[in-house]
Parts: C-alpha cells; sequence; structure tokens
C-alpha cells in the first residue's frame, strides 16, 4: 500500500512539472504587442500607400514585414472618442466619449487592463489625449491634453509632472526605447502603447526639417477647388476650408507683424495660437525657426499682392503640406528607431508591430484640412500590421476593419478572453490569410461633435465596399448615398437618382438592423445632444463662440 502510495506521489508531481512546463511554454509564446498611433495621419501621407506626397520608408517596412489594410476604418473620426473606442472595444455611444467635450467614462474597462491581470508588462508613451491616469498601466508618460511640439510637458506615473526639452517625437521615442532597454523584464511578454502627437495641428516640425520642407513644392489633389454642389448642405457649412479658415500665424506661421503688414485678417485663434508656441523654443530654436519661416515670408510678401484667389489657395496648400508632411518626417525616423531596436535584440519574432493613426485627415481633398465626415480620407485610417512568421510579409487585405477591432484581435492573440460587451470582431483569421472566415459585410459610423469648431453636422453611416448610406441629422435632416466604386472622389449625393432605388432601401434596412445590433438609437443620440446643448449655451463648449450658435439657432428655427 505504501508503495502504491510513493508511486501515486511521484506520478501526481511528475503531471506538476510537466503542468508547469506547459505554462511557461504558452507564456513564452504569448506575442508581444507594440502599438503604433499617430495622430491625424492621413493614409496617403504614407508612400506604402501613395507616393505622391512622401516617402515614408520606416513605416513602409511593417507593411513589408506584414499586411497593409486598405479598407480600415473608424467608428468616430476625431482624436478623444477614436482613442476611447481602440481602449474600450466598443462605440462612442456606448463608451460615453462621443466627443472631445464630453469627458471619458472611467468606470470603463480597458483592454490594457485584461492584459496587466493576465501578467503582461504594459506600458503607455506618448499621446493619450483624454485623462491623466491610464488604467491598466505599468507605466506612463503622457502628454497633457494636446500636448507641445517643443520642450513639452509630460504627466508620469512615479515623477509627477515633468517637462524635457527637445522635439516631442524624438522625446516619445526616446522613453520608449528607454523603457524597452531597462524597465522591461526580459522574461514577460508585454503590451506597449507608443504614441505619437504629430501629425496634429499646427504642424511644427523637428529643426533638422525646417530647411527642406518649408522650400518643397507638393502635387495638388483634384478635389482641391471642389465647390461642394451636388451633395447635402453640410459639407457647403463646415469650416475647414485651407483658403477660408486655415489661419495665418497659427498655422501658416506667418509671424502677426507680417500680417499687419500686408493686411491680413486674423482667423480663429490665430495669433494667440502663434505666441503659445513660440514662447515654448529656446533661443536655438527659435533662430531656427525664424530662419526657415523668414523666407517664406519674403515669398509671400513678394506674390501676396498680384495673387488671384485660386493661386493663393494653391500657396496655401503647399504651405499646409510642407508642414503637415515635415512632422511626419520625424515620426517615420523614430519609427525606424523602434524597429532597429526591436532587430537588434532579437525582439522582431514573437512581436505584434501595428502602426495606425487616430483616424483619417484631409491633405486638400475637397478644399479641406481636418478630418470628422465619413468622406474616405477622414473616415479611413491607415493600418499596417507585422508579425513575423504568422502573417505573410507584403500581404494586403480588402475587408472593412475597424478601429473598432483592435481590443479583441489583440486579446485573442494573447489568449485572453475578450469581454461579451465588446462589439469588435478580432482580425486574426485576416492576419492568417484566412478571408473565408470573415464575415462583415458593412461597418457603422456615428459623428457627434457639432455645433463646435469646424461645424461639420451630426451624421450617422452604413459603409459597404460598394456605398455609403449617410443621414445627417439636428439642424439638417438630409440623406445622402455615394457609390463608392463609380465616383471614388465622392463628389455626388445619388440619394435621389431612380437609378439607386433598390440600393437605397437595402442600404436603409441594412442600417437600421446594424444600429440595432450596436445598441444606438434616436433616443440615445437626443439624450447626448441635449446635455451638450444645454452646456454650450453655457458657453462651456470650446470652439463653440456665439455666431455659431445664433446660426444654428436660426437654422433650428427654419426646419
Amino acid at each position: 500500500m505504501k508503495k502504491i502510495c510513493v508511486s501515486t506521489l511521484i506520478l501526481l508531481i511528475g503531471i506538476g512539472i510537466l503542468s508547469c512546463q506547459s505554462s511557461e511554454q504558452i507564456s513564452d509564446e504569448r506575442p508581444n504587442i507594440i502599438f503604433i498611433m499617430s495622430d491625424d495621419h492621413a493614409y496617403q501621407a504614407i508612400s506604402a500607400y501613395d507616393r505622391k506626397l512622401i516617402e515614408t520608408p520606416n513605416i513602409d517596412r511593417i507593411a513589408a514585414m506584414g499586411m497593409l489594410f486598405t479598407n480600415a476604418s473608424v467608428t468616430n473620426s476625431i482624436c478623444a472618442p477614436s482613442r476611447a473606442t481602440i481602449l474600450t472595444g466598443m462605440h462612442s455611444h456606448l463608451n460615453g466619449k462621443i466627443d472631445n467635450y464630453f469627458p471619458f467614462d472611467t468606470t470603463n474597462v480597458t483592454f490594457p487592463q485584461l492584459f496587466q491581470e493576465a501578467g503582461y508588462q504594459t506600458a503607455m508613451f506618448g499621446k493619450l489625449h483624454f485623462g491623466n491616469n491610464p488604467k491598466g498601466f505599468d507605466q506612463f508618460k503622457i502628454l497633457p491634453g494636446q500636448g507641445s511640439y517643443y520642450n513639452p510637458d509630460f504627466i508620469t506615473k512615479n515623477e509627477g509632472k515633468i517637462q524635457v526639452e527637445g522635439y516631442v517625437t524624438d522625446i516619445i521615442t526616446d522613453m520608449t526605447l528607454d523603457w524597452l532597454e531597462k524597465e522591461r523584464k526580459k522574461e514577460d511578454p508585454f503590451l506597449l502603447f507608443y504614441l505619437h502627437k504629430a501629425p496634429h495641428r499646427a504642424w511644427l516640425m523637428a529643426e533638422r526639417h525646417l530647411e527642406e520642407f518649408t522650400q518643397r513644392q507638393f502635387p495638388e489633389p483634384a478635389t482641391l477647388f471642389d465647390d461642394y454642389s451636388g451633395r447635402t448642405a453640410a459639407a457647403a457649412e463646415a469650416e475647414m476650408n485651407i483658403f477660408d479658415h486655415m489661419s495665418w500665424a497659427g498655422d501658416h506661421k506667418i509671424s502677426p507683424e507680417t500680417m499687419d503688414e500686408l493686411g491680413l485678417e486674423e482667423i480663429g485663434f490665430d495669433k494667440p495660437r502663434y505666441e503659445n508656441f513660440l514662447k515654448r523654443f529656446t533661443p536655438s530654436q527659435l533662430a531656427s525657426f525664424e530662419k526657415a519661416y523668414t523666407k517664406v515670408e519674403m515669398d509671400l510678401k513678394q506674390n501676396y499682392p498680384d495673387m488671384t484667389e485660386q493661386q493663393l489657395m494653391s500657396w496655401k496648400y503647399n504651405r499646409y503640406m510642407q508642414d503637415y508632411l515635415g512632422t511626419i518626417r520625424a515620426v517615420d525616423e523614430n519609427v525606424g528607431r523602434v524597429l532597429d531596436y526591436l532587430e537588434a535584440n532579437g525582439l522582431m519574432e514573437n512581436t505584434i508591430i501595428v502602426y495606425t493613426s487616430d483616424q483619417g485627415f484631409y491633405l486638400g481633398e475637397h478644399g479641406w484640412y481636418d478630418k470628422r465626415f465619413v468622406y474616405d480620407e477622414s473616415f479611413k485610417t491607415p493600418l499596417l500590421v507585422a508579425w513575423p512568421g504568422r502573417v505573410a510579409e507584403g500581404s494586403r487585405s480588402d475587408e472593412l476593419v475597424q478601429n473598432l477591432d483592435f481590443a479583441q484581435t489583440f486579446l485573442e492573440a494573447a489568449g485572453i478572453p475578450a469581454p461579451a460587451h465588446m462589439q469588435g470582431e478580432s482580425m486574426i483569421p485576416l492576419l492568417r490569410g484566412r478571408e473565408d472566415l470573415w464575415t462583415r459585410d458593412a461597418v457603422y459610423y456615428h459623428y457627434y461633435e457639432y455645433p463646435a469648431e469646424h461645424m461639420v453636422n451630426r451624421h450617422y453611416a452604413i459603409v459597404t465596399k460598394d456605398y455609403k448610406l449617410i443621414h445627417y441629422y439636428f439642424v439638417q435632416d438630409e440623406w445622402e448615398l455615394i457609390d463608392r466604386k463609380n465616383d471614388p472622389l465622392e463628389l455626388k449625393n445619388v440619394y435621389d437618382d431612380p437609378d439607386y432605388a433598390a440600393i437605397r432601401a437595402d442600404l436603409h434596412g441594412r442600417l437600421t438592423a446594424l444600429r440595432k445590433k450596436y445598441q444606438d438609437s434616436t433616443e440615445l443620440s437626443q439624450s447626448y445632444l441635449d446635455r451638450f446643448m444645454r452646456d454650450a449655451k453655457e458657453g462651456k463648449v470650446y470652439g463653440l463662440n456665439q455666431e455659431r450658435m445664433e446660426r444654428v439657432e436660426t437654422a433650428l428655427e427654419n426646419r
């Protein structure tokens, strides 16, 4: 009897040892995840998508190692709501962060919390945009709000608020590499958020790129001079036209003195924005800035008096591109630094590397800058995913994926169960080349921030590979139907075209079903709107001035 007990004990010990070894092996195989996100980085400004504007060889390395998505999109094209959707795996109307004004509900469960509970090391460096204490991170150093391009402040987990001298894109990368080298536990997998401020407005590039980019010329988009005819009133009402709404000092870097000399009208937060970023420069940084932009001012002084409106629009567009693309050069360089580190330290083999943006951005298409609309340039976002050995090199997918899907994708890759309330779909089948397992044929979009800065009316939409059905509501009650295949520039509303009657009816039915699936409703939208308007009338909403409020009230009276 004693012999049998000993044998049994030995067997149980053996099983336990094997069990531990198996557990360690599974743990070791859990992938590291590096989530790289820039702010307002248009897919048109990544050479893996389009080489007309800029070369981004380091970001392109991710596409070469893995998969490039051509139909990736967002659920709500504005910064903080996009980030909330990514973290929670839920649409804006459920996570509560519908716009940049409404606060983030901190009772939401974010997927980094689940990773942390599952034994992952978690860290975040860069721009979160909302909240000072991100949940689920062992380490973080984040910019307060929008943050600054030069000599930025950071909110840190261990050091409180600090200021670091230098250029923000370089600094965020330094912090990321420092954590990988000095704080990361080599034996455990990690989830790392590496988040850039660039290329967000006001597009201040690094000193080393000023001379080159302020002298460059860029090709114009086909719709730069769009007059917004053929679509709903929402396109014409929007306040993000390069000619009419981009400011001289705050955006184009024309000094207030030169503005006064040429009689240039101040637009929005123009001179104060310019003066605020000048205050952050060190003397040497200021000298570099003034050296580059003095040449820009001299060019304007020489040509401005004789410019036609068309010539001035072309000048403003090129000025915009110089600064916007100049900031991207530094992003690409720094992404290269991180990729080089991973290669040099044997971390490529079992690391998922994602490059994306919080949404797309207009680079002169329809005459616009900014985002917000469900038109492609803001609705679609760059998405490149590498996972050596798991994702085929140089592969592409045109399936409809969204920022809603990141949480469940990462959780599945790590073997962590996803909460039932998450609304996305794991992209793992697509990454493995199994498009036959992907069943989504439409995505849902809902934009809320109106009336406010840029004045893009509230709207929701269903988007398929072939069509977009859009409903603008509140001050307008209009429908728009875009034929994506036959009208890729999105210039014509065919909603009332009898040839599209059957398509329109089908999309209406599918949109109703999609809103039900994602638990959105007219009543829910109205509750958010009522709360927003109460606060707006009390002057609490950024970018909402008296003129805009009066315009909205007049429109409502005339409906």
